[in-house]
């Protein structure tokens, strides 16, 4: 059977649309067929998108600058999702240049294809550092360093809701005779139980997500001392449920081709939305983190020195190169606007390196 068929099962059984939700859960995370879970190039040029990492070695250098702020000497790093493992072997580089390695560089990965793939990118770069890489299957207790989470909010699955009659109600998927579906679930949504934006105009589309505030919820317990750096596409909460936005964020990745449309290539597409950074935020305040810092990735990566980087470059060939992708990293027609960094702590109020040119807390 394959995952079309069992996400078509899954509704039949349900006797009812299920959420999108539940739907983005089996599309991306359904075991060895899932798109995550499969074993098809996803980052790169061969792949489906190309993350910061991949686009720079200079991304990873800052932040690994930043980690070497505030990390004591028997304190480790934790990355969740670590992709094609480019980004640890970049941070661990820079941090070995500063030195100022962790004790432990975790990595939290449930795709075994991926950790396959992590395990060979950081043995093929770093092979004298291997030994200090380990990697976890759940979050870890008493954690104490930093914690980094590049464009993994995004991937979290999210419930789409749609206004009608001046109400929220949940709109999950179901099945017609062409297949999938968008289709009303369930009763309308209360403010009760739902972060819902202020009534827009009839049949407004967006995204609201729990399982990410819940993830928030669940780092906090597994933290005794932590710095946790959150870097995705998103804004804040009047810019996520701005009138003009009525269709919500939800995007799909295909061999570098966007879409709206979750339908097609199930098993082979990237499903993501953006990220509500308010909610985010709030969730984090009220379970106890520290809100430290909130910036576009452009002003947080000019503040930690992306462009000393470059200048300190002696061959002008190589500068051209660098010149090019930090141009892809910073500019706001490119990625420098659309990501966002948020930090949090859980101990006492900081000044970071990577917040000193910009720091947008207040708009959340």
């Amino acid at each position: 059977m394959n995952l079309e068929e069992i996400i078509k099962d899954t509704i039949i059984q349900n006797q009812a649309p299920i959420g999108f939700d539940e739907f983005m859960q089996l599309s991306l995370y359904y075991p060895k067929l899932g798109y995550y879970r499969s074993g098809s190039e996803k980052f790169g040029e061969k792949g489906d998108f190309i993350t910061a990492p991949e686009t720079s070695d200079l991304f990873g250098f800052c932040l690994a600058k930043q980690c070497a702020e505030v990390l004591s000497p028997d304190a480790s790093i934790l990355e969740f999702g670590a992709g094609s493992g480019v980004l640890a072997a970049q941070i661990l580089f820079e941090l070995g240049r500063l030195k100022k390695l962790p004790e432990h560089y975790y990595i939290l990965e449930l795709s075994a294809e991926l950790k396959h793939r992590q395990q060979q990118t950081i043995a093929n770069v770093l092979p004298e550092l291997l030994d200090r890489v380990v990697w976890l299957d759940e979050l870890p207790r008493g954690f104490c360093g930093v914690i980094i989470a590049n464009e993994v909010l995004d991937a979290m699955p999210a419930k789409r809701i749609i206004q009608q009659k001046e109400c929220f109600y949940e709109l999950g998927v179901g099945l017609s005779q062409a297949g999938f579906d968008w289709q009303i679930k369930g009763a309308k949504l209360s403010k009760d139980d739902y972060a819902l934006p202020p009534l827009m105009s009839e049949g407004y589309v967006t995204e609201i997500n729990q399982q990410a505030t819940a993830w928030i919820d669940s780092l906090y317990n597994a933290v005794d001392d932590a710095l946790i750096l959150l870097i995705d596409y998103g804004m804040h909460r009047d810019e996520y449920f701005h009138p003009q936005r009525k269709d919500g964020t939800l995007r799909c990745y295909h061999h570098h081709q966007a879409s709206d449309n979750p339908f097609v290539n199930i098993g082979e597409q990237d499903i993501t939305t953006s990220v509500n950074f308010s909610d985010v935020t709030d969730q984090a305040s009220s379970t106890g983190f520290n809100v430290i810092g909130y910036a576009t990735q452009a002003m947080f990566l000019l503040s930690l020195g992306i462009d000393e980087y470059l200048l300190s470059e002696t061959d002008e060939n190589k500068r051209i190169t660098l010149a090019q992708q930090v141009k892809q990293l910073i500019l706001p027609s490119a990625m420098g606007e659309s990501f966002k960094v948020l930090a949090l702590n859980t101990t006492q109020q900081v000044k970071l390196t990577g917040f000193k040119e910009q720091d947008l807390t207040h708009k959340l």
